[in-house]
């Protein structure tokens, strides 16, 4: 394609930017359009992937067909196939009618599946069927139906790593990615971020009848080098801050510094989890529950040798918080002295009692022992409790705090009888 063909769509489609990698991107969408293969695109959140598959469905024979776009992420799990492929009446509580799916509903056109990524295992197989030979078939029935549509999907999610995790099925991956698009994040984009900022500005401007603002030189300069966590949506968001709060129209560098976060992402950490436990490289949800039950586990071991020692009468040297060593003997009486071993959630600081020749010794022997043997699942069960109670209950800034998605957080409640 030619850079004035690209440029139209650009303008049609309300791309701002002339960075090379983005540039190539609309070209590969133009020129996959008029097929029929299924296509991939990647790229981080908030960089604009949803409008590649609208220039896909435009310049394509379907675009007289429907345009459906789906966001895998917030559908629930319990009804998604429901979403995508129908049911039939009865097929569960609720189900008082038959109801088409949206496949069934895009046929001949195009649907586009954003964030597929997060699409439950038992999903990915009905949807490998589709895209294999056109077939499904609907919840509560047992009739294959046909449809005929064209598949685009996007995601952020390192599919990957997915597929080695065993979140995401590596048979699926390879139909979904015949021609894969990437879109470049905004910090890669050089000066494409002061274009967006002007046209943004503009927008504001108009939208809030406001003199429109500018950017001096030197916060042109931080707003390039800046590294934009959120892309394009952070961009935009920062621009309307700035629109209706700041009375002067001409942004300097000081005033931009107020509007920009200084933890950006890959520092962000979830509350579960101390700096020094993150960003070891570790990430996705089963990754951090491993980090974190690895530590919890030898700290355990640690605390049940000095019970066991304790038990047998020998002296133990504690290192606390507060001092630097104590000394602890069994005929000692500590009241104030605790052993901080165990630092993480769900299990508590151990209190050494008066005497230790009791039964508490026996007790706080077990309690050690069943820590020790705590599961993976039980270690996540615990978490999600916490970050639960810790939000009042409110899911989505739960999800946030242990960073993963509201879906997946709705599933693991309905796992664990969390409800």
């Amino acid at each position: 394609m030619t850079r004035a063909e690209i440029q139209q769509v650009k303008v049609r489609f309300g791309i701002i930017g002339n960075d090379e990698n983005l540039l190539h991107a609309i070209d590969v969408a133009m020129q996959v359009a008029p097929t029929d293969v299924s296509v991939l695109i990647t790229g981080e959140s908030g960089v604009g992937k949803e409008s590649f598959p609208q220039i896909i469905h435009q310049f394509s024979r379907r675009k007289h067909g429907k345009y459906i776009a789906v966001n895998c992420g917030a559908i629930p799990e319990g009804t998604i196939d429901s979403e995508l492929f129908g049911h039939e009446k009865g097929a569960f509580t609720g189900a008082i009618g038959d109801r088409k799916g949206y496949f069934s509903e895009a046929d001949g056109g195009t649907i586009f599946l954003d964030e597929v990524g997060e699409l439950p295992l038992a999903t990915q197989a009905r949807l490998l069927r589709v895209l294999e030979n056109g077939e499904y078939i609907r919840v509560g029935s047992s009739k294959v139906e046909k449809t005929n549509v064209r598949i685009v999907a996007a995601t952020n999610v390192n599919l990957d790593r997915a597929i080695a995790d065993g979140r995401f099925r590596e048979d699926l991956f390879y139909r979904l990615s015949t021609v894969p698009i990437k879109v470049p994040p905004l910090r890669e984009r050089g000066d494409d971020a002061a274009l967006l900022f002007r046209k943004f500005a503009s927008d504001f401007a108009e939208k809030y009848r406001m003199p429109s603002i500018q950017l001096t030189d030197e916060a042109k300069r931080m707003l390039v080098n800046y590294r934009w966590p959120g892309n394009v949506r952070q961009l935009k968001n920062v621009t309307e801050q700035i629109s209706v709060i700041e009375t002067d129209r001409e942004v300097t560098a000081e005033m931009l510094r107020r509007y920009l976060p200084q933890q950006e992402q890959g520092q962000r950490l979830p509350a579960l989890f101390g700096a020094k436990d993150f960003g070891q490289g570790f990430e996705g949800e089963r990754e951090f529950l491993y980090k974190m039950l690895y530590n919890l586990n030898s700290e355990v071991t640690e605390l049940k040798q000095v019970v066991k020692k304790l038990m047998a009468g020998e002296q133990v040297t504690v290192s606390t918080d507060a001092t630097p060593t104590s000394y602890i003997t069994p005929a000692a009486t500590p009241t104030d002295s605790t052993i901080p071993i165990i630092h993480h959630t769900g299990v508590n600081n151990v209190r050494p009692s008066a005497s230790l020749q009791n039964d508490d010794n026996i007790q706080e022997a077990e309690a050690v022992e069943e820590a020790e043997t705590m599961t993976l699942d039980e270690v996540e069960k615990e978490m999600i409790k916490k970050a639960l109670e810790k939000n009042r209950g409110r899911r989505r800034a739960a999800a946030k705090e242990l960073n993963i998605s509201e879906r997946t957080l709705y599933r693991k409640i309905k796992v664990y009888g969390l409800e």
